[in-house]
């Protein structure tokens, strides 16, 4: 067995620092992780990171920017907490080397970005992510900090009081891929869950084959409520051939969306003619798809963007990245061609609940990270807010896992705080099944069956479950392949659970996503090795999956408005009276309830009231202005048509504007 103060679950941009804050406190720390550190997903992102630096800009600003991104979902302790935090944590960064752009006056650079009132975001050409991995990962070697490497956490050690508030985290469980043995890892001052995002559980996404959502589903199982998992976030630059993210930074550049017509149609269609390609990505999302439903796609798939008109040198001084991606998986030179591109799964804004200082209402338990809900982003992610979002909450997790006493959290967390029962009619019943022999379908969230156990008889116990779950598997090689499973699922959640949702979609993925657990029941793993046994990782990998796409869905056909990335057909419009709230889902010993908490608008010195989340066509502005000096319009129509809802003004001599809102 493995002994540390703090054990780190994930080793990308929050995983790292949360180690190092750890590490600073004096801990002795640890990162067990199943990818080598500079092979997480972070090294993916190439936008940016948000923090407000410059004369002119403020973290008051960035953080209603943010509480608008969000269409007012967002918690104010913590989104105040990204803004003020930001700055620091992107200067530490600067002083630990990292390769920042910059201006010809040598500042570091910022560009604009979807939804900033400011271009406050900071980057590294398009390839942010991978400069911040590389330098963080340096801070880790330089401090000696102990890195368990291509080691597949199992299970979440937590005691099994009847209430998730009484119980505590002692450890993890995990598979060492590299000789097939399964060993216990003690946390003697807490667990920080840094394992990212969920995007596998889709067909389409800029997400690693990595990215299983598996720190989500263990702690989801093992009793702690699971947020707002139903706003999932699709990327509108994705390539179509493979996900690929095509990174906001072109648009942020300049970088034209065209539509089979030649029409900038974020301007010429009217969805947001103020923003235009640089409106929130859920808009521009909904634009790209609405775009190729009404047939002015290419190909009936995707749309054109377009630098060519950037001009060769600043493309490659600021996106040369972007260059190398087109080429090698579109066959498209960006400097001479525009690049296709469709929405993609790209971001959860929900994940495992916790507060402003990344504690789970499990004593000893933290999340940070993609993984996590703090929440920062609500129903609606901004750009170039994920990085900040990392070293911030990363940082306050591993400060306080380690006993720094930060102020006192202003998010409460499990039901200690204000919350309501969920009403929900399903048409077939969630989470687990009944079976006999479950070896192969164990929780993957060891809960203690005798909490006066000490930790280390819980952690040996759990192993010993681990085991026998795992040799069950091994031992029925003839048994249901995992792949056809998580592609059933995939698609569901592709063809049902996308940027357009229906309620009668969603039923059917509930449906199909209760036909893959009852064939997951007979689940097996062909190769029989004990070392380097992906067949049996994405095994258990894919019960992961099961488990997210439920919650997502059920959180989905649950919330009857359309706020931030969440559009219903039913319900073309955000109900702020009934839904200023967040869903959350428990796991309850494999039967989902579904309960919510209300949003937390009340800041440090102001409370953030709701507003129309617009991006107003300049006909609206016409209007407006008209309006004032007594134009005689005698006409209102609404008109809602499937992607956006419109308002249309008729004046006496029968001209007419329309302006979306959005």
């Amino acid at each position: 067995m493995h002994n540390h103060d703090v054990i780190v679950v994930g080793a990308g941009g929050a995983g790292l620092r949360a180690a190092i804050a750890a590490q600073q406190e004096g801990a002795d720390v640890a990162i067990v992780s199943k990818l080598h550190p500079v092979r997480s997903h972070t090294g993916a992102a190439e936008g940016g990171i948000n923090a407000a630096l410059r004369e002119g800009d403020s973290w008051s600003n960035h953080a209603y920017d943010t509480m608008k991104g969000s269409d007012y979902l967002g918690d104010a302790p913590a989104i105040e907490t990204l803004a003020q935090d930001s700055p620091e944590e992107v200067i530490q960064l600067e002083n630990w080397g990292m390769a920042f752009s910059r201006d010809d006056d040598g500042r570091v650079s910022q560009r604009p970005f979807g939804g900033l009132s400011f271009p406050r975001t900071t980057y590294a050409g398009a390839e942010t992510g991978h400069q911040l991995l590389h330098t963080m990962y340096e801070q880790l070697v330089k401090r000696g900090i102990q890195v368990y490497d291509e080691w597949h956490v199992l299970d979440l050690v937590v005691t099994d009081e009847p209430a998730p508030e009484e119980r505590t985290c002692h450890g993890v469980v995990g598979y060492d891929v590299q000789s097939g043995t399964i060993e216990g890892f003690q946390a003697r001052d807490g667990v920080i869950l840094a394992t990212g995002g969920l995007g596998q559980v889709y067909d389409h996404t800029t997400n690693a084959v990595a990215n299983t959502g598996d720190g989500v589903a263990m702690a989801y199982r093992a009793g702690t409520p699971i947020e707002d998992m139903e706003f999932i976030q699709f990327h509108p630059t994705t390539l179509p051939s493979t996900g690929v993210l095509i990174t906001e930074g072109v648009r942020g550049e300049g970088g034209i969306l065209y539509n089979s017509e030649g029409e900038r149609f974020m301007y010429e269609r009217g969805y947001a003619n103020n923003d235009g390609e640089l409106a929130s990505r859920d808009v521009v999302s909904r634009a790209e798809l609405t775009e190729v439903n009404e047939g002015r796609g290419i190909g009936d798939e995707y749309v054109h963007l377009d630098m060519r008109h950037l001009g060769e040198d600043r493309i490659v001084d600021r996106l040369e990245n972007i260059i190398h991606l087109s080429n090698d998986f579109e066959g498209v030179n960006p400097v001479e061609q525009p690049m296709p591109v469709k929405p993609g799964q790209h971001y959860a804004m929900g994940g495992v609940e916790t507060d402003e200082n990344g504690q789970t209402c499990i004593e000893g338990l933290y999340a940070a990270g993609e993984c996590a809900c703090a929440s920062v982003h609500g129903s609606n992610r901004l750009g170039g807010n994920a990085l900040p979002e990392l070293i911030v909450f990363g940082a306050r997790a591993g400060h306080h896992a380690a006993g720094r006493d930060l102020k006192q959290a202003e998010i409460p967390t499990g039901k200690e705080g204000e919350w309501e029962p969920g009403e929900l009619i399903y048409p077939v019943e969630p989470g687990e099944l009944d079976h006999s022999g479950g070896d192969a379908i164990a929780d993957g969230g060891h809960t203690a069956t005798a909490p006066v156990m000490s930790p280390t008889e819980l952690i040996k116990g759990a192993v010993e479950s681990a085991r026998s779950h795992v040799d069950a598997l091994l031992s029925n090689p003839d048994g249901q392949n995992h792949a056809e499973i998580r592609s059933d699922v995939q698609q569901s959640m592709t063809q049902h659970v996308n940027v357009f949702r229906e309620e009668d979609g969603l039923k059917t993925a509930l449906k199909q996503i209760n036909s893959a657990r009852k064939e997951y029941q007979s689940v097996g793993v062909a190769d029989q090795s004990r070392t380097f046994n992906t067949d049996l990782l994405h095994t258990i990998e894919t019960r992961n999956i099961i488990d997210l796409a439920e919650a997502i869905t059920l959180g989905a056909l649950g919330r009857k408005e359309f706020r931030g990335a969440h559009w219903r057909k039913e319900h073309q419009e955000r109900k702020d009276q009934n839904w200023l709230k967040h869903t959350m889902l428990s796991w309850n010993g494999g039967s989902p309830e579904l309960w919510y908490k209300p949003a937390v608008l009340e800041g440090e010195s102001k409370t953030y009231e709701p507003k129309v989340r617009s991006y107003w066509a300049n006909g609206c502005r016409h209007i407006l202005l008209l309006s004032i000096v007594g134009f005689p319009f005698n006409k209102l129509e609404v008109d809602p048509p499937s992607s956006r809802s419109q308002l249309c003004w008729r004046a006496g001599g029968g001209n007419r504007w329309t302006c979306y809102i959005h």
